[in-house]
This record gives C-alpha cells, sequence and structure tokens, in this order.
C-alpha cells in the first residue's frame, strides 16, 4: 500500500510539474515609450541685407540756437550676420529728411548715419544697441559731424520682411561758430525687406 501510494504521488507529482512551473516561452518584453525630447524653439537666421524706411519723432536741443520737435523719416539699408548663438552683429546706413527749425532763420534739412549694432535674439524678436557716425546738414548754417547712440527692437514677421523700433541720441558739437552744440534725440518706427 505504501509502495501504490508513493508510486501515485509521485506520477501526479510529475504530472502536475509542467503545470506549477509555468510557460516555458520566454516572455515579450513591452515596448517602454520614451517621453519626446523637447526641441529648442528655432529663431529665424538673421544673416543678410536689408533695405527699408523709417517714419518717427525729432526733438532737438541746443546751447545756442533754439531748437524744435519734428517729422523725420528716411531710408534704412544694412547687412546683419548671425552667429548661430543668439547673438546678431551687423552694420547699416541710415538717411532722413527733417525740417526741424534751428533757430528764426535756419532748419535741420538732413541727417546721415554709418552705424554698428550688435542684439540678442528673443523668439523672432532681436532687442540690440546701436551707435556710430552721425552728419547732419542745414539749409543755412553748414553742417557737422557727430556721433549717435542708442537702441531698438525688430520683429520678424516673415523670413523676409521685419518691422521694429529705434531711439536715438545724437550729439553735434560745433554745428554753428563759435558754440552752436545740438542734441537731438530721435524715435523711429520701421520696415525692412530682407534678401
Amino acid at each position: 500500500m505504501i509502495k501504490t501510494t508513493t508510486a501515485l504521488t509521485t506520477l501526479l507529482a510529475f504530472l502536475a510539474a509542467p503545470a506549477l512551473a509555468g510557460n516555458t516561452t520566454a516572455p515579450i518584453a513591452e515596448p517602454v515609450i520614451a517621453a519626446p525630447v523637447p526641441l529648442a524653439p528655432r529663431t529665424p537666421n538673421w544673416t543678410g541685407f536689408y533695405a527699408g524706411g523709417q517714419l518717427g519723432y525729432a526733438n532737438l536741443d541746443s546751447n545756442s540756437l533754439s531748437g524744435d520737435d519734428g517729422l523725420i523719416g528716411g531710408l534704412v539699408l544694412g547687412y546683419d550676420y548671425d552667429l548661430g548663438n543668439n547673438w546678431v552683429v551687423g552694420g547699416g546706413l541710415d538717411y532722413d529728411f527733417t525740417d526741424i527749425d534751428l533757430g528764426p532763420v535756419s532748419s535741420l534739412e538732413e541727417i546721415f548715419r554709418a552705424k554698428l549694432r550688435a542684439g540678442y535674439k528673443i523668439g523672432n524678436g532681436l532687442l540690440y544697441g546701436t551707435g556710430g557716425y552721425a552728419w547732419a546738414d542745414s539749409d543755412n548754417l553748414g553742417s557737422d559731424d557727430g556721433y549717435f547712440i542708442g537702441g531698438g527692437y525688430e520683429h520678424m514677421i516673415t523670413q523676409n520682411f521685419s518691422v521694429g523700433g529705434e531711439v536715438l541720441y545724437h550729439q553735434f558739437d560745433n554745428f554753428s561758430a563759435p558754440s552752436g552744440d545740438i542734441d537731438l534725440t530721435t524715435v523711429q518706427a520701421r520696415a525692412t525687406f530682407r534678401f
């Protein structure tokens, strides 16, 4: 009887072994879904030539001539180089027409600028500082060389069109003998075509 019980127990253990051992095939690993890697925001490439126009307001002060305010506007031309690390450098030329009174019998008629600028990209925009050489001419007091400094913001609407604004402070030290110093502040909106 013990032999029969042992034989029966062994047979049952043998038959049950595969059921208790589990599946003999390797389990299929579930795929791991990785979170998408966020991409850095894409900013426009500012490298290239541009040309356009600007229009705004000018305020003139002088130590020996009476100053006035007036409309100012003209043309812009330049080149920017995108350094690829959020910084942009460039240079340009501005030519503005105006008719601001310089005393009772004269007026400031035109301003030319040769400028350098450097700026930091913010999304589709460029926040920049600028400065350089300025030349101003009047109708009967002659002309004078000076300098200007300032800053602005330009926003790329499309890859070929941008709009912006700029504030510049100009200094002309010898406009009219013996001591005709002129300070000129301009605030202008500008639009440029980029190619």
